[in-house]
């Protein structure tokens, strides 16, 4: 396991430690939890190729692409 080290204000600190407290887990392991359930949510946000393309596009009016003609289809036989 990978550690890091963060530097908190007084304030912050105080919050975490009653937060901990309340769900009687550490510190660390609270912190741990915030990062899990905030990163969670940011990757369950992650957006289809489909919706980031509409979304650039739309608010320019959108974009017309011209679609060539169809013809059979080849044998790959």
């Amino acid at each position: 396991m990978a550690g890091i080290t963060i530097n908190l204000d007084d304030d912050l600190k105080r919050k975490l430690r009653l937060r901990a407290a309340r769900r009687n887990r550490s510190m660390v392991e609270e912190a741990r939890e915030i990062l899990r359930t905030a990163l969670a949510k940011e990757c369950a946000r992650t957006q289809s190729l489909a919706d980031a393309t509409l979304e650039l596009v739309e608010p320019v009016g959108g974009v017309e692409l011209e679609l060539p003609p169809r013809g059979p289809m080849q044998d790959w036989r």
